[in-house]
Formats: structure tokens, sequence, C-alpha cells
């Protein structure tokens, strides 16, 4: 199986994608979110989970970013800024739910953009290839999503760009 993005050119995702981008939530979260396509997905495919994380973050945060949550998910393709219009997937909540980012749950269901604050940073993509759907709602934590997933991963891929400061 394999994933890549569109929005990852020479190496980095472009600029529109995060915090030197133009569409914001009214709290200030980057909001256009990245598209990404899924090939090669393996024989009893149901459904793909989709982590998109920041590990360089814990040299500010001190911990892994979630800047993109998506659980059953049944197209192999995902257009760019469809986190704000699409309602075949359901969405968690990133990382601008902690006391770090002070947003609601309901408000950081969805693509929350690459703002790193200290410097260049590399983001992964992680598309999951599951064997079933899984029993989550709309606003899902990363800890339910690691969990729920358990026993029922037939493949995982990974692509990576960078985003600087």
């Amino acid at each position: 199986m394999k994933v890549t993005s569109s929005a990852i050119v020479k190496g980095a995702f472009e600029d529109k994608y995060g915090k030197r981008g133009n569409q914001f939530t009214p709290n200030g979260m980057p909001s256009y979110s990245v598209p990404f396509e899924i090939t090669d997905a393996p024989e009893g495919t149901k459904s793909f989970v989709v982590v998109m994380e920041d590990k360089d973050a814990i040299t500010a945060s001190g911990f892994v970013w979630i800047h993109w949550l998506i659980a059953n998910l049944h197209r192999t393709s995902v257009s760019e800024n469809e986190s704000q219009t699409a309602t075949d997937f359901i969405q968690g909540a990133n990382s601008w739910a902690s006391k770090l980012g002070g947003f609601s749950i309901e408000e950081a269901s969805a693509y929350g953009g690459m703002a790193p604050p200290n410097c260049l940073h590399r983001y992964e993509i992680i598309v999951y290839a599951l064997d079933s759907d899984l029993d989550l709602a709309q606003g899902f934590r990363f800890n339910d999503l690691h969990f729920a997933m358990q026993g029922h991963i037939l493949a995982q891929a990974v692509v990576m760009g960078t985003y600087d400061v």
C-alpha cells in the first residue's frame, strides 16, 4: 500500500496548508486540509484510518502533535479542504483540543494545519487499511482510535513532508 500527497512539493508542504495559508477557524487554527491518495490497498480492506502527526512538536510542546484524525474512510482519495466539507468519514479531535491549544473538541475535530513555532518540522500522513469500520463517533480522541484499530490493521503506509517556521 502507498499514500501520496500533491500538497508536498520537493519534500515540503505548500504554504496554504498551514500557518502561511489564508483559511483559518475563528480561533486562528489553519484549516485548509491537505489532499492525499491511497493506492494498492490490500485485499479485504473495508475502511481506512488516517493520522497526520508532527513528532518534531515534542521539541516545542512536549508531545507529538496530532493534526488530523480520520476514521471510516471508504474511498482512496481525499481532495484539498475536504476536512471542511466531507460528510462521508468521521474526524477526531486534533491536538488543538489540548491545554496548550485551548480549543473545544468540536472545533478541533477537523484538520488543524501546520504551525511550527521553533524550527522546520516533519509531518507524517499515516494511513492504515482496516478489515472493518470502527465504532467511533465524531470527535473521538487518538487513544480511542488507537485501541479501536487493534486487531484490524491489514497494512499501513506513510508519506512525509516538512513545513518551516
